[in-house]
This record gives C-alpha cells, sequence and structure tokens, in this order.
C-alpha cells in the first residue's frame, strides 16, 4: 500500500493546475473523507468547495514539512504552507495534523489545528474558507 502525506496532497490540490480538483482529490482522498479544521467539521464535499475556492485566491505557493509520523494507520505532522495569493498578498499558516488512512492508503479524515503566521486578519480563515 501506498499512502499520501499533507505535502502530496496539498500540492495536488493547491499548487498543480495540472490535474484538476477531482483528480487530486481521489488521489489522496477516499469517499467518506472528513476534516476537522479549527473546531469545524466538513465532509467531503463540504471540503472540495473549500479547496475550490482557495484554487480560485491563490496564485502559487508550497508546503514546508517540519515533522511527520506514519505510524499503521494513523498519520501525524506539523507543516508551513506558504501562499502567493492572486492579489499579491501572501499568507503563511502553520498547521499541525492528525489524520487516519483508508485502507487503500488516501486520508480518510485529517483533524487539524491553523496557526496563522503571516497575513492579513481576512486571511486568518483560510483554512476553512468557503
Amino acid at each position: 500500500m501506498t499512502r499520501t502525506g499533507i505535502a502530496a496532497a496539498l500540492n495536488d490540490l493547491l499548487f498543480n493546475r495540472g490535474i484538476t480538483l477531482d483528480e487530486a482529490a481521489e488521489r489522496h482522498f477516499a469517499p467518506d473523507y472528513r476534516q476537522r479544521t479549527d473546531g469545524e467539521w466538513a465532509d467531503r464535499a463540504e471540503f472540495l468547495d473549500h479547496i475550490g475556492h482557495l484554487r480560485g485566491i491563490v496564485a502559487d505557493g508550497h508546503v514546508e514539512v517540519h515533522d511527520e509520523l506514519y505510524d499503521g494507520d494513523k498519520y501525524a505532522d506539523r507543516h508551513t504552507c506558504h501562499v502567493t495569493k492572486k492579489d499579491g498578498s501572501s499568507v503563511t499558516m502553520e498547521v499541525y495534523v492528525f489524520a487516519d488512512f483508508s485502507a487503500d492508503g488516501r486520508f480518510r479524515r485529517i483533524e487539524e489545528t491553523t496557526l496563522m503566521l503571516r497575513g492579513s486578519e481576512a486571511d486568518r480563515d483560510l483554512g476553512s474558507a468557503r
């Protein structure tokens, strides 16, 4: 089984415009995927609405993984997402992730907490904006 990781998933979702959002989702997220960001739950459809919104405002960026742990079907990481928006402004968020994998190695559940390191007050909810 090949398991995904946060850098691969976020790069495909946000920065790889050579694949569609649906292709990126199929590659990294199980059909019953759920995500909790800063206390708010989203099902797979709501999560994809969020990513679609981000694709509309994000011009470029990269993910910097600081710590990453795989243990069976469990995953944890701490990463920083560096984003340049289409308006030229930039946002930097540190994210703490705990996740479960499905049997095929895709994310089934992610629970994350975000900490904005740089950006405007309006960008504070970028981790869950739709």
